[in-house]
Protein backbone atom coordinates (compact mmCIF):
# COMPACT_ATOMS: atom_id res chain seq x y z
CA UNK A 1 0.00 0.00 0.00
CA UNK A 2 0.97 3.36 -0.64
CA UNK A 3 -0.39 4.94 2.55
CA UNK A 4 2.28 3.40 4.59
CA UNK A 5 5.35 4.82 2.78
CA UNK A 6 3.90 8.22 2.28
CA UNK A 7 3.65 8.50 6.77
CA UNK A 8 7.43 7.36 6.84
CA UNK A 9 8.11 9.95 3.80
CA UNK A 10 6.51 12.99 5.87
CA UNK A 11 8.39 10.66 9.28
CA UNK A 12 11.52 11.44 7.16
CA UNK A 13 11.07 14.62 6.20
CA UNK A 14 10.43 16.20 10.38
CA UNK A 15 13.86 14.39 11.07
CA UNK A 16 15.63 15.96 8.25
CA UNK A 17 14.44 19.09 9.45
CA UNK A 18 15.00 18.77 12.69
CA UNK A 19 18.74 17.56 11.90
CA UNK A 20 19.09 20.68 9.84
CA UNK A 21 18.69 23.11 12.75
CA UNK A 22 20.56 21.25 15.11
CA UNK A 23 23.18 21.63 12.56
CA UNK A 24 22.34 25.33 12.20
CA UNK A 25 22.43 25.67 16.13
CA UNK A 26 25.60 23.95 16.69
CA UNK A 27 27.45 25.23 13.76
CA UNK A 28 28.47 28.27 15.24
CA UNK A 29 29.75 26.86 18.44
CA UNK A 30 31.88 24.14 16.74
CA UNK A 31 33.29 26.72 14.59
CA UNK A 32 34.12 29.52 17.34
CA UNK A 33 36.02 27.04 19.81
CA UNK A 34 37.99 25.48 16.59
CA UNK A 35 41.19 27.42 17.21
CA UNK A 36 41.31 26.38 20.56
CA UNK A 37 41.12 22.71 19.35
CA UNK A 38 43.87 23.18 17.62
CA UNK A 39 46.20 24.47 20.20
CA UNK A 40 46.14 28.17 18.73
CA UNK A 41 45.63 31.23 21.32
CA UNK A 42 43.59 33.38 19.09
CA UNK A 43 41.45 33.14 15.85
CA UNK A 44 43.35 35.55 14.29
CA UNK A 45 46.63 33.47 14.17
CA UNK A 46 44.98 30.86 13.20
CA UNK A 47 43.31 32.42 10.26
CA UNK A 48 46.44 33.54 9.32
CA UNK A 49 47.86 30.28 9.59
CA UNK A 50 44.95 28.62 7.53
CA UNK A 51 46.01 31.47 4.34
CA UNK A 52 48.99 30.56 4.70
CA UNK A 53 48.37 26.64 4.73
CA UNK A 54 46.08 27.75 1.70
CA UNK A 55 48.56 29.23 -0.59
CA UNK A 56 47.08 33.07 0.69
CA UNK A 57 44.23 32.41 -1.61
CA UNK A 58 40.83 33.20 -0.17
CA UNK A 59 38.84 30.43 -2.12
CA UNK A 60 39.44 27.19 -2.86
CA UNK A 61 39.48 26.91 -6.17
CA UNK A 62 41.57 29.87 -6.75
CA UNK A 63 40.97 32.67 -9.12
CA UNK A 64 39.45 31.36 -12.45
CA UNK A 65 42.31 31.69 -15.38
CA UNK A 66 41.89 33.59 -18.14
CA UNK A 67 41.45 32.07 -21.63
CA UNK A 68 44.61 32.80 -24.12
CA UNK A 69 42.84 34.99 -26.66
CA UNK A 70 44.30 35.19 -30.11
CA UNK A 71 45.68 38.12 -31.61
CA UNK A 72 42.80 39.87 -33.25
CA UNK A 73 42.92 39.83 -37.16
CA UNK A 74 41.13 41.54 -39.46
CA UNK A 75 37.76 40.47 -40.71
CA UNK A 76 38.08 39.23 -44.46
CA UNK A 77 35.79 41.68 -46.43
CA UNK A 78 32.95 39.99 -49.01
CA UNK A 79 34.88 40.65 -52.52
CA UNK A 80 32.13 42.49 -54.75
CA UNK A 81 31.48 40.81 -58.14
CA UNK A 82 31.06 43.56 -60.67
CA UNK A 83 30.87 43.39 -64.36
CA UNK A 84 34.36 44.51 -64.82
CA UNK A 85 35.53 41.52 -62.91
CA UNK A 86 32.78 39.45 -64.82
CA UNK A 87 34.54 40.61 -67.78
CA UNK A 88 37.68 39.70 -66.44
CA UNK A 89 37.16 36.37 -65.49
CA UNK A 90 35.62 35.41 -69.28
CA UNK A 91 39.01 36.98 -70.14
CA UNK A 92 40.95 34.88 -68.68
CA UNK A 93 38.93 31.96 -69.15
CA UNK A 94 39.12 32.19 -72.55
CA UNK A 95 43.32 32.55 -72.50
CA UNK A 96 43.35 29.13 -71.39
CA UNK A 97 44.40 29.73 -67.36
CA UNK A 98 42.45 27.13 -64.20
CA UNK A 99 40.39 28.36 -61.66
CA UNK A 100 42.02 28.28 -59.17
CA UNK A 101 44.92 30.89 -60.86
CA UNK A 102 41.76 33.03 -61.92
CA UNK A 103 40.77 32.96 -58.39
CA UNK A 104 44.15 34.15 -56.78
CA UNK A 105 44.44 36.78 -60.02
CA UNK A 106 40.92 38.56 -59.43
CA UNK A 107 40.59 37.91 -55.87
CA UNK A 108 37.31 36.42 -55.52
CA UNK A 109 36.69 32.43 -54.25
CA UNK A 110 37.01 29.65 -56.68
CA UNK A 111 33.43 28.55 -56.02
CA UNK A 112 32.45 32.58 -57.43
CA UNK A 113 34.59 32.00 -60.47
CA UNK A 114 33.50 28.61 -61.00
CA UNK A 115 29.51 30.46 -61.29
CA UNK A 116 30.50 33.15 -63.53
CA UNK A 117 31.84 30.63 -65.90
CA UNK A 118 28.52 28.92 -65.71
CA UNK A 119 27.28 31.91 -66.17
CA UNK A 120 28.66 32.46 -69.39
CA UNK A 121 28.10 29.14 -70.64
CA UNK A 122 32.07 28.55 -70.70
CA UNK A 123 31.79 25.18 -68.19
CA UNK A 124 29.87 21.81 -69.24
CA UNK A 125 27.11 21.30 -66.68
CA UNK A 126 26.03 17.70 -65.27
CA UNK A 127 22.82 17.89 -67.53
CA UNK A 128 22.34 15.18 -69.99
CA UNK A 129 23.67 17.27 -72.58
CA UNK A 130 27.30 16.52 -70.95
CA UNK A 131 27.14 13.33 -70.54
CA UNK A 132 29.47 11.03 -72.72
CA UNK A 133 28.32 8.06 -74.72
CA UNK A 134 29.52 5.14 -73.00
CA UNK A 135 30.89 2.21 -74.88
CA UNK A 136 29.62 -1.11 -73.63
CA UNK A 137 32.30 -2.95 -71.75
CA UNK A 138 32.83 -7.21 -72.50
CA UNK A 139 31.22 -9.35 -69.80
CA UNK A 140 33.43 -10.14 -67.15
CA UNK A 141 35.04 -13.93 -67.86
CA UNK A 142 33.59 -16.10 -65.32
CA UNK A 143 36.04 -17.69 -62.42
CA UNK A 144 35.62 -21.17 -60.72
CA UNK A 145 33.79 -20.56 -57.26
CA UNK A 146 36.12 -21.29 -54.53
CA UNK A 147 34.64 -23.84 -52.13
CA UNK A 148 36.58 -23.55 -48.68
CA UNK A 149 38.00 -27.10 -47.00
CA UNK A 150 35.17 -27.20 -44.87
CA UNK A 151 32.35 -27.27 -47.76
CA UNK A 152 33.99 -29.62 -49.34
CA UNK A 153 32.65 -33.25 -49.66
CA UNK A 154 35.26 -35.55 -47.76
CA UNK A 155 38.07 -37.33 -50.19
CA UNK A 156 37.13 -40.60 -50.62
CA UNK A 157 39.80 -43.27 -49.68
CA UNK A 158 41.66 -44.77 -53.28
CA UNK A 159 39.68 -48.29 -54.35
CA UNK A 160 42.14 -51.17 -55.10
CA UNK A 161 42.75 -52.06 -58.65
CA UNK A 162 40.56 -54.81 -59.83
CA UNK A 163 42.34 -58.85 -59.23
CA UNK A 164 43.45 -59.92 -62.28
CA UNK A 165 40.98 -62.76 -64.19
CA UNK A 166 43.43 -65.79 -63.09
CA UNK A 167 44.07 -64.62 -59.64
CA UNK A 168 40.14 -64.44 -59.41
CA UNK A 169 39.31 -67.59 -60.75
CA UNK A 170 41.25 -69.80 -58.16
Amino acid sequence: MVYPKIRRLIAARKKLAQLEQAVASELPRELAGLYERYNFSDVESFLAAVRSAAGGRRSVRGPAKKAAVAPKTKKRRRAKITDAVRARVKKLVKAGKSGSKIAKEVGISLPSVQNIKKAFGLVKGRGSKAKKVRTRRKPAKKRPAKISPAKQAPAMPPTPPPAPAAIAGR
